[in-house]
């Protein structure tokens, strides 16, 4: 399978708790809407939680915090999303998406990519 994995920070003047209830009570709504448009399989959001389980690890490594957190899409191949992008519908589902994460996400400070897993156990 194919995967989109998205490394969200939210935007600095949004609250934490508004912005996991409006990503998971607003956003994801909004993406179950669109799946079928966008031929996407599965999407998970990961909340980032245990602030100090977290900062003692972060500590340990030397690393900057944590993502406020991870969501993944799936396809059944980049075919998928390619053919899914290439209509007018699949883009204007991308575009609704991208705007409405500008009201919660911080672009910026964010990072996207796309990927293939590779199970271990």
């Amino acid at each position: 399978m194919f995967k989109l994995v998205y490394c969200v920070a939210r935007k600095a003047d949004v609250a934490a708790a508004e912005f996991y209830r409006y990503w998971h009570d607003e956003h994801a709504p909004r993406m179950k809407a669109r799946r079928g448009v966008l031929r996407a399989r599965r999407y998970v959001q990961s909340h980032t939680v245990q602030p100090e389980l977290n900062r003692l690890l972060q500590d340990s490594r030397g690393m900057q915090p944590p993502y406020d957190g991870i969501t993944e899409v799936w396809w059944d191949s980049v075919d998928d999303l390619e053919a899914a992008l290439a209509t007018a519908e699949g883009r204007q589902a991308m575009q609704d998406l991208l705007d409405d994460e500008r009201h919660f996400v911080d672009l910026a400070a964010s990072r996207l990519f796309c990927t293939e897993e590779k199970p271990i156990f």
